[in-house]
């Protein structure tokens, strides 16, 4: 019942209720990015979600739109400002994804939702993280968030899928408070965010 019914109610609950109750600060962060970062304020890009459906992310844009003299944008770490970081550490930049809760595209809990040309890359084990709605937090990100890699991150995440319940959820819940005060795992050990994924190599 939870699984299949609950949860999508409590999450859709819960998305409107923050909504309401956080619209200052999210008016608040709209008119900073808008003033150190310029526009877009969003940063919006196509996901993949339950039954590899795809959907639009938002968040607030955390990095500039600095680009080489051939028009390619400079790496992360060249456009990940001081500003951009606090809100990466603070997880303030996700708060937009409680729109994409209420839509019913997320999950307050479930894997993370990854750029669609990821999908070809996946194995079939890897795929079955599309079995549930992605999430705006996750299994993966309290047990290393990006210092994981990325078959780490694929395992907690099937984990997660062959477990859920809403005493696991609650657990991951309480645990993302801690992460996001102390302010860990932001960034991975060899990349300014997280390196891209370019496949597990096996097929298993």
């Amino acid at each position: 019942m939870y699984r299949q019914y609950i949860k999508a109610i409590l999450d859709r609950l819960f998305a409107l209720t923050l909504l309401l109750v956080l619209s200052p600060l999210l008016l608040c962060l709209y008119v900073i990015v808008r003033i150190v970062l310029g526009r877009p304020v969003f940063f919006v890009q196509e996901r993949v979600g339950q039954g590899e459906k795809r959907f639009f992310l938002f968040k607030f844009r955390s990095m500039t739109t600095e680009r080489d003299p051939n028009g390619v944008l400079l790496e992360d770490s060249q456009r990940l400002t001081a500003f951009g970081l606090f809100l990466r550490a603070s997880s303030l930049d996700e708060l937009p994804e409680l729109f994409n809760i209420l839509m019913g595209h997320m999950s307050f809990v479930g894997p993370r939702p990854l750029p669609c040309k990821y999908l070809p890359r996946y194995n079939d084990e890897q795929r079955r993280r599309h079995d549930v709605k992605p999430g705006l937090t996750g299994y993966a990100q309290v047990m290393g968030r990006n210092l994981l890699s990325w078959e780490e991150r694929f395992n907690y995440d099937i984990h997660y899928v062959d477990h859920l319940s809403f005493a696991f959820d609650m657990e991951i819940i309480f645990k993302t408070f801690g992460i996001v005060l102390g302010r860990k795992g932001i960034s991975s050990e060899s990349h300014a965010t997280m390196e891209e994924f370019m496949g597990s190599g096996n097929d298993d």
